[in-house]
């Protein structure tokens, strides 16, 4: 009797092993933090690179064999490199992270949160994560700002 248990428990083990094996294996993983950008070296004939979620990063493929990956927000996802015939050569997962300059202060004002820079002054950030009103004023600053410095001709 019990080598019919080990027989068929033998079988088991060995069923496990086999469909462990064809399981496919985690892609590397890359992290780079949210709002900045790393550069990355691509196989060989990549046509393509596609990015599961571009909510959370960006890829711009580059000639040259490069791709720049830009984190957009906090999170998973997982980026392909496929060559021309549709071919997947690459599978990395890529991980975005909280901002990683030792400068950032993160002040609560109650449930309210505001980023500010500050190296050496102090200044207004916007850090996903802060409250709605302080990440929309500030944003509403820039682009005025960007806006009126585009706008400007330079003095005559």
């Amino acid at each position: 009797m019990s080598a019919g248990v080990w027989r068929r428990g033998g079988l088991v083990v060995a069923l496990l092993v086999v469909a462990v094996a064809a399981l496919p294996v985690r892609a590397d993983t890359v992290s780079v933090n949210v709002d900045q950008a790393r550069v990355m070296r691509l196989p060989e004939k990549v046509a393509t690179v596609v990015i599961g979620n571009p909510l959370i990063a960006d890829a711009t493929l580059q000639s040259g064999g490069i791709v720049v990956l830009t984190g957009k927000g906090y999170g998973e996802t997982n980026m392909l490199a496929l060559d021309r015939g549709g071919k997947i050569i690459m599978d990395k997962t890529i991980q975005v992270i909280g901002p990683g300059s030792s400068d950032l202060v993160v002040v609560y004002k109650g449930v309210d949160r505001e980023s500010y820079s500050c190296a050496p002054e102090c200044e207004r950030r916007i850090t996903l994560g802060d409250s709605n009103t302080y990440f929309t004023q500030t944003l509403s600053q820039t682009g005025a700002r960007n806006g009126q410095a585009q706008g400007s001709t330079a003095p005559k």
